[in-house]
């Protein structure tokens, strides 16, 4: 039986690598962000980053386990179908894909202490599967990385 996600991607001597790796994409894909939504959620990364000093780190290595969960099932399937390129694969199913990822972000909104983190969060929830969807193709090879 392969190796599952969990067991790769979250390994004692590759988690920090990866968590690494999601922050610069998270941060490159900040960074091409255009027009009003984009402004919208660069906004809400510095409120997150401003006024809560180490969360975003902190919540890359908590949302990591969950989101390698949901991620689980799309890779899978990726490898029974023989296909090429994970990022590919996610980006054909990217509404089904920025959903369930969007499940943890969401669960963790909800259980929020941080009235400031929720009320920026739930000012950026709505357009947030648009930048998911977005950035499936860079996940997939993130993720492919570390898995293949």
């Amino acid at each position: 039986m392969p190796a599952t996600l969990r067991q790769l991607l979250l390994a004692p001597e590759t988690m920090p690598r990866v968590v690494a790796d999601c922050r610069r994409l998270i941060e490159r894909e900040l960074s091409v962000k255009p027009g009003v939504s984009g402004t919208a959620v660069k906004a809400a990364h510095k409120v997150v980053t401003t006024f809560a000093p180490g969360y975003y780190q902190a919540a890359i290595e908590e949302m990591l386990p969950d989101l390698t969960d949901k991620l689980e099932p799309f890779w899978a399937d990726f490898n029974a179908s023989g296909g090429a390129e994970f990022g590919d694969y996610l980006a054909k199913r990217s509404g089904e894909v920025s959903e369930a990822l969007l499940s943890v972000t969401d669960g963790m909104a909800a259980a929020s202490k941080r009235p400031v983190l929720v009320k920026t969060y739930k000012a950026v929830r709505g357009g947030a599967g648009k930048h998911i969807e977005a950035a499936l193709p860079n996940l997939g090879a993130l993720v492919q990385k570390y898995a293949a």
